[in-house]
């Protein structure tokens, strides 16, 4: 990858980080985490902040990557991104700062359609974005899961 606007690179890096990190703040998460009946496979919480830096470090390259491309079909691709990044923000404040858990499952579910169709439309348009998603979406369908085995437990 050729980065060709190097402060385009990096504020397409910030916007995901920007977004996790407002959400966390946003959120209150890691006070609640201990306090929650978890499911077996439950990984310590140092694992979340850790896994979502990466995740939003490739967030931002492969959205870079889509906006650098010139393809016309760039904008309504990152429009997708956009929209499901809302939802990524919105997740844990529904369910950390709310607990509202089987809300936070279905809306996390509809997150996981968007990034489906947002990968989707990134392949078609250069397919290495794609493929840098793929990791995000296998750590949502893990939280769906951890979110919805909380929800029984709680």
């Amino acid at each position: 990858m050729k980065i060709k606007n190097k402060s385009t690179f990096i504020i397409s890096l910030l916007i995901p980080l920007a977004t996790g990190f407002l959400s966390a703040l946003f959120s209150g998460r890691m006070s609640l985490y201990a306090t929650l009946n978890k499911p077996a496979l439950s990984p310590p919480a140092w694992i979340f902040p850790v896994v979502w830096i990466i995740l939003y470090l490739l967030m931002g390259v492969s959205s870079y990557i889509i906006y650098s491309s010139g393809n016309p079909c760039g904008q309504n691709a990152l429009k997708v991104y956009a929209l499901q990044l809302i939802f990524n923000f919105f997740w844990s404040i529904l369910f950390f700062r709310f607990s509202l858990y089987l809300f936070a499952f279905l809306w996390l579910i509809a997150m996981i359609f968007l990034i489906c169709v947002m990968i989707s439309r990134f392949y078609k348009i250069e397919p290495i974005a794609a493929y840098l998603q793929i990791p995000y979406l296998l750590w949502c369908l893990f939280a769906a899961y951890l979110n919805f085995m909380i929800y029984r437990l709680n």
